[in-house]
């Protein structure tokens, strides 16, 4: 099978559009805090694939922007009236609470793209480009490690010191409780079996409705409004 060949709209374009959102949202809306997170991830894959760092580039670049559409129609959806997915309906709802920080905020949205749309987008990408999902397994490994070193830095910014009061912190167990590696691992996982299933829509539906409910579920807890 070839090697893809097709690719979508340029990472550059999904890049000015998060720029857009940082622009407009105010600074400790929930959505901007993820967007901006988010936002570093995809600029940062964006230099690689134009400075050639990338084997194959044309599957990179289809891959992260079929990845980034789903997290902007969500926004776009809510923009105009409707439901979100599950799993970023936690986010939407919590945004503005004054009891959820910036680190439940970041980490909320990273669980719903990751542990939903990442897997969405690996099967829409082998559709747009006819191949297999083991023909994007680095393009896969490429987004998860940029998101593994974003996710560092967060933690990093974000959690609390090490001494004694703040690892009471409530924050400290509840960013602890989630990982990104198992939500990767996971997202790989569910992109073959989703693949597997395509022969069977009514029961792949249901899977993917199945993975959205049970990430929202996982996003709202995340987002416990905790004491200041």
């Amino acid at each position: 099978m070839a090697r893809c060949e097709q690719v979508h709209t340029p990472v550059d374009t999904v890049v000015s559009r998060m720029r857009a959102l940082d622009s407009a949202l105010p600074r400790r809306d929930g959505i901007a805090v993820f967007n901006r997170v988010y936002l570093t991830v995809t600029t940062e894959a964006d230099q690689r694939i134009d400075a050639g760092l990338l084997a194959d580039a044309r599957a990179a670049v289809t891959l992260n922007v079929v990845f980034a559409e789903r997290y902007l129609a969500a926004v776009e959806a809510v923009s105009e009236g409707h439901r979100p997915p599950a799993c970023w309906r936690p986010l939407f709802q919590f945004r503005h609470h004054p009891g959820v920080r910036p680190l439940q905020f970041a980490l909320a949205g990273i669980n719903a793209h990751i542990g939903h749309d990442l897997a969405l987008a690996v099967v829409d990408t082998c559709r747009t480009l006819d191949c297999e999902p083991a023909w994007l397994e680095d393009e896969f490994e490429q987004v998860g490690d940029l998101l593994a070193a974003l996710e560092e830095r967060i933690r990093e910014d974000l959690m609390p010191g090490p001494d004694l009061l703040q690892l009471a912190d409530p924050l400290t167990h509840l960013a602890g409780a989630w990982s990104l590696d198992r939500a990767r691992d996971a997202a790989w996982t569910t992109a073959r079996a989703l693949w597997a299933l395509r022969g069977l829509p009514d029961v792949a539906e249901e899977f993917a409705a199945r993975l959205d409910m049970a990430v929202g579920f996982a996003g709202r807890m995340l987002l416990t409004p905790l004491p200041g």
